[in-house]
């Protein structure tokens, strides 16, 4: 029997079998990065989507030159907002505003405004959150 031909003698046979176990350990390596990224994108999108407001009214008060919008907390996490733009110009309001998880209360925006006149009202949280729509003064 003849060595000649064998497994034991052939060193083309290791190249391949490295080749494949260096491809497995690069591959492994990338997946376990992939899954660590993914858990901390989505532990940070799970604190932002927990974050939820409704704008429940808002009156345009022109005596008092202020918009008032009646916000409630629905979320899980506290809010705080931390800039109201109307017509995407920064307006000045009641300020620390805070929202305990249920709480709602009414807050106040310094601005005049005019009747008939339609309005974009974005308010920003601390953690970016934007809650914005257009509201027309009667």
């Amino acid at each position: 029997m003849s060595r000649k031909g064998s497994i034991f003698t052939d060193k083309r046979a290791i190249t391949p079998v490295l080749s494949s176990l260096l491809l497995t350990v690069v591959a492994v390596a990338a997946m376990a990065i992939a899954t660590t990224a993914t858990y901390v994108v989505t532990t940070n999108l799970r604190d932002e989507m927990s974050e939820r407001i409704i704008v429940e009214d808002v009156w345009f008060n022109s005596p008092s030159h202020s918009i008032n919008a009646y916000l409630r907390n629905v979320g899980k996490v506290a809010v705080h907002i931390s800039a109201v733009y109307v017509n995407h110009t920064a307006q000045i309001f009641t300020k620390p505003f805070s929202l305990e998880i249920g709480e709602s209360r009414w807050l106040n925006i310094s601005m005049t405004p005019v009747s008939g006149a339609l309005y974009y009202v974005d308010m920003v949280t601390a953690r970016g959150t934007h809650i914005a729509d257009y509201y027309k003064a009667p």
